[in-house]
């Protein structure tokens, strides 16, 4: 989002200094050497409806370095993997009754179909899923999705938040039978190098491994930014940190806006990427319900995007103040390995090329009902000062297509 900023003011004809806490940029979409590859640390993918995205490729010259596929789903229920994602897999589908996959598929179709949102704004999303697929389709296809990516924070999520997850993909179809997914040629470091050439080009500057430590306040307006004990002065400052950290380093914001900020809760995310010698399996997105394994899904990036090896991602999303969360790297490579080994037998340890550990503190709001009067507004009433993370994204998940269009948004607002 922050990038987003920086491209849409150098285009506008501004210089903005953008100053990065890591070493690259990008955020969650930024890259890594996993021993040769080079590759996101968290995955990526693309759908038909990511239209800030796919404008932003048109523009930057580099839609020819897309591509559209048709990955396949799956399931691994009952032991077994199953096949997911159209009506012919969900009725030859091992585990549920007939009544249970019939209501299964409405919920899908209607999501689909829905526009408004504004209605679901209210609903708990765990009540309304089994309100429309019932208690046996809930329990085998949902429950452990929400319990293993949300926790304790499952009874008091959105359903309009959840919804638009649903609709996101039962959208991004060639037809009933195919999904339609895209990647990028490089990845997503295609797409951030682009645009950093374009800040550059035009003026703008990035300040690596340069972490804002306080937005300086003044009678009510933003005079500046201190980094590395330095004050950077600034008449005008947009912040796309998380939330949280927003409370920390400007610590002169009114009162009822920093509780605000601190009231935000944040899953945190421990991503295991696994390098093999040969497939997992034949899936892209692959569903887990199993009792031994604490994850929602796994996914076999290498099935969307063609790389020289065999790349897995397996995401343990976990509130960050939760015991698990503090467990070793060690412990979550050893619980990757028995699962891929227990879902593909024929792995055998020597497949195994490289693992590599990757930490998110905020990885994801949680989305309460009404998220959004939770929040404060964007540009703040501090002259000079705006602010956002992947919260004001709500009802939609975070994305890289959302990144863009609320950044370049954002920068708009901030020269009216």
């Amino acid at each position: 989002m922050g990038l987003a900023v920086a491209y849409q003011l150098a285009l506008d004809g501004h210089c903005p200094v953008v100053f990065e806490a890591e070493d690259r940029i990008g955020g969650m979409a930024a890259p890594f050497d996993f021993s040769g590859t080079w590759i996101e640390r968290y995955y990526h993918f693309h759908c038909t409806t990511d239209r800030a995205f796919l404008e932003l490729l048109t523009e930057l010259g580099i839609e020819n370095q897309f591509h559209w596929v048709s990955p396949k789903m799956g399931y691994w229920y009952l032991n077994q993997l199953q096949e997911w994602g159209n009506p012919f897999a969900l009725l030859s589908f091992k585990g549920l009754s007939f009544i249970a996959k019939m209501r299964y598929a409405l919920h899908v179709f209607s999501s689909t179909k829905r526009n408004d949102w504004r209605g679901m704004d209210k609903e708990n999303a765990v009540s309304w899923v089994k309100k429309w697929v019932g208690p046996e389709a809930y329990e085998v296809l949902w429950r452990k999705l929400f319990e293993y990516k949300f926790y304790d924070y499952t009874p008091n999520l959105s359903a309009a938040w959840i919804w638009s997850r649903v609709r996101r993909i039962g959208r991004s179809r060639y037809d009933l039978f195919r999904e339609k997914l895209g990647y990028l040629d490089g990845g997503s470091d295609t797409l951030l190098q682009a645009m950093r050439k374009v800040i550059e080009s035009h003026g703008g500057q990035f300040q690596m491994r340069s972490p804002a430590e306080k937005i300086v306040l003044e009678q009510g307006a933003v005079t500046g930014v201190i980094v590395k004990g330095r004050l950077h002065s600034f008449a005008k400052v947009i912040s796309t940190i998380p939330l949280p950290y927003v409370a920390k380093i400007t610590p002169d914001l009114p009162e009822t806006i920093r509780a605000q900020y601190e009231a935000k809760k944040n899953i945190a995310v421990v991503c295991v990427i696994v390098k093999l010698k040969k497939p997992a399996t034949e899936y892209f997105w692959l569903n887990t319900n199993d009792d031994e394994m604490d994850i929602p899904g796994l996914i076999e990036y290498t099935n969307l995007r063609p790389l020289d090896h065999h790349i897995v991602y397996v995401p343990f999303y976990i509130p960050g103040e939760h015991p698990k969360y503090q467990e070793s790297n060690d412990q979550f490579i050893r619980k990757v390995k028995s699962y891929l080994q227990k879902i593909n037998p024929l792995l055998s340890d020597g497949d195994f090329i490289d693992i590599h550990v990757s930490r998110y503190r905020f990885a994801q709001p949680i989305c309460e009902p009404r998220f959004l009067e939770t929040l404060p507004p964007i540009a703040l009433p501090i002259k000079g000062l705006w602010v956002a993370d992947t919260s004001y994204y709500y009802p939609e998940d975070r994305g890289i297509s959302e990144s863009v269009a609320l950044g370049r948004k954002i920068a708009q607002m901030a020269q009216q």
